[in-house]
C-alpha cells in the first residue's frame, strides 16, 4: 500500500523517478535509488594530503544521500584526519561517520570512482578517476591512465571533481545520457567555460580568503557553501565573520540534498544546525532567523558581500534593496529536464534582481497530476492542497548544489585575485563542457579577506 508522505518526508532525488512516470508510487521511486551504489578506491599516497581526503569525503557525503544501496570504499586507510569536515580523528572514522562503508574488495558490478593512479581490477562497470589541477577539477574514464591530483590545487577543484564524478555515476545509472562514463567531465574555476583539462597560466596562486559573508539560505546550497568554506585554508577561522539567515527547520527531505542535514537533526533550525556547524570548526557566525525580504536591511558592521541560495523569487527580487556591496546569487533548474541546472548571478549588474525575477511561481500539479505516482497518492486519499505541495518542490540532487556553490565562492577567490567577474554563468551537470557565461567588470575587492594558511 502506498504510504502517505509529505513535502517534508519526500527524497527529493526519488521524485525524479515520480515526476517522469518510471515510478508509480514514492516507494517504487525509493527501490530504484535502492539500486544506486558506488564504490570509491583512494591511493595511500592522496589519503595522506589535504586535497585528496577533501575528494574522498566530498565523494561520500554527497553519494551516500542519491545512491541509496550505499557507497562502498575499499581498504580506506586509517591515516590521521588532516581536514575538519567531520569529527573524527582518523580518515576511516571520517568516511564511516559521513555515511560510507568500509569494505575489504570491491563489487565489481557497481561503478566506481578512483582517487589516485591505481587500477580498480575486475571492474565490470564503469570507472571514473578523479583529477584536479589549478582552479580546475572533473573525471575521466579510468582507462585513460594518469591524471594530475595536485597538491597545491585550490582545495574547491577536488570538490568539483567529487561532484563531477557523481553527477556521471547518477547519469549511469539512472540511464539518462548514453555518454556517462565514455566521457570526461569537469570545470574550470578560473574561467567557467573553457577546457578544465587545459593547464591555463593565468590561474594564480591562491594566497587569500574571503573573511566577512552574508548567507542567506540554510538549505541546499547554504550548506554546501559551508561544507565548501571549511575546505578552504583558512589560517585563522575565528577572524571569519558568517551572518546565517534562515527561518526554517530541517525536515526530512533536507537530508537527501543538504550536506549538513541528517535525519537526527530532523526539527531544528536550519541557521543553528549550520551555525553550529561552522562554530565548530572556529568559525564565528551571527544568526538571523527571519524571512529575507524587501523589509531587510544589511547594518553599518555587517558584511558587504551576500550569497543567496534560496528558491523564493519573492526573495530573489528584494536581494538589491537590503544594501549589500556584492551579491553572489545561485540558483537551480527544477522539473525532470532540468534539475541537473544551475544559473549563478552577480549585482550589482545591467539587470536589476528584480526584473529577472518575477513574482508567478512556476509549476504546479497540472503537469504532474497525470503520472502514476500522483495517481497514487489521490487514491490514498491526500487533498489538492497536499499534491500541489508535493508538486511544487523541485526534483533535487546534492552534487548540483555544491557544484553551484563551488562557483559561487570562485567567484569571490577570482575578484580577490584580480580576476574576471562574471554577471552570469549558467550551465548543467549534464554538460559541464558547455557552460555559458558573460563577463562583467569586477572592481577591487575590499569587502574583507584573511591570507590563507
Amino acid at each position: 500500500m502506498t504510504r502517505a508522505i509529505d513535502h517534508t518526508q519526500l527524497h527529493r532525488t526519488a521524485k525524479y523517478f515520480m515526476d517522469d512516470g518510471r515510478a508509480g508510487t514514492h516507494e517504487e521511486a525509493l527501490r530504484l535509488l535502492q539500486g544506486f551504489g558506488l564504490t570509491v578506491h583512494i591511493s595511500e599516497e592522496l589519503a595522506d594530503t589535504v586535497n585528496g581526503q577533501i575528494a574522498l569525503l566530498t565523494l561520500v557525503n554527497t553519494a551516500r544521500r542519491t545512491f541509496l544501496a550505499g557507497v562502498e570504499v575499499v581498504a580506506a586507510p586509517g591515516t590521521q584526519l588532516l581536514v575538519s569536515l567531520a569529527t573524527s580523528t582518523t580518515l576511516a572514522e571520517a568516511v564511516v561517520e559521513l555515511g560510507g562503508v568500509i569494505v575489504d574488495e570491491a563489487r565489481p558490478s557497481w561503478p566506481s570512482a578512483i582517487i589516485g593512479n591505481m587500477t580498480a581490477a575486475g571492474q565490470t562497470a564503469p570507472s571514473w578517476r578523479l583529477s584536479w589541477s589549478g582552479w580546475r577539477g572533473g573525471v575521466v574514464p579510468a582507462r585513460h591512465g594518469p591524471m594530475p591530483t595536485e597538491p597545491d590545487a585550490v582545495a574547491l577543484s577536488p570538490a568539483i571533481a567529487a561532484a563531477a564524478c557523481i553527477a556521471e555515476v547518477f547519469a549511469h545509472h539512472s540511464g539518462d545520457h548514453p555518454m556517462a562514463g565514455r566521457r570526461d567531465a569537469g570545470l574550470s574555476l578560473w574561467r567557467p567555460g573553457r577546457s578544465w583539462l587545459e593547464p591555463d597560466a593565468d590561474e594564480p596562486t591562491l594566497s587569500y580568503l574571503p573573511s566577512r559573508l552574508w548567507l542567506i539560505g540554510m538549505g541546499n546550497l547554504g550548506q554546501a557553501v559551508a561544507w565548501l568554506l571549511t575546505c578552504l585554508p583558512y589560517a585563522d577561522r575565528e577572524a571569519v565573520n558568517l551572518v546565517l539567515q534562515d527561518f526554517d527547520c530541517l525536515t526530512e527531505s533536507n537530508d537527501s540534498t543538504s550536506l549538513l542535514s541528517s535525519l537526527s537533526a530532523v526539527g531544528r533550525k536550519k541557521a543553528r544546525h549550520v551555525g553550529e556547524w561552522l562554530e565548530a570548526r572556529g568559525f564565528t557566525t551571527f544568526l538571523d532567523e527571519h524571512r529575507f525580504g524587501h523589509w531587510t536591511r544589511r547594518g553599518p558592521d555587517d558584511p558587504g558581500v551576500a550569497f543567496c541560495g534560496v528558491d523564493n523569487a519573492l526573495a530573489r527580487a528584494s536581494l538589491e534593496k537590503a544594501g549589500f556591496d556584492l551579491i553572489v546569487e545561485a540558483g537551480l533548474g527544477g522539473g525532470t529536464q532540468g534539475f541537473r541546472s544551475l544559473a549563478l548571478h552577480t549585482f550589482p549588474a545591467d539587470r536589476s534582481a528584480e526584473s529577472i525575477w518575477s513574482r508567478d511561481a512556476a509549476g504546479g500539479l497540472d503537469e504532474l497530476a497525470s503520472q502514476p505516482a500522483y495517481e497514487a497518492l489521490k487514491r490514498t486519499g491526500m487533498d489538492v492542497c497536499g499534491l500541489t505541495q508535493l508538486a511544487s518542490r523541485t526534483v533535487g540532487v546534492p552534487f548540483v548544489g555544491l557544484t553551484a556553490a563551488a562557483l559561487a565562492l570562485a567567484e569571490l577567490l577570482r575578484r580577490l585575485h584580480g580576476g574576471p567577474g562574471m554577471a552570469l554563468v549558467s550551465g548543467s551537470l549534464l554538460a559541464l563542457e558547455d557552460v555559458d557565461t558573460v563577463p562583467t567588470k569586477a572592481e577591487v575587492y575590499s569587502h574583507g579577506h584573511v591570507p590563507v594558511r
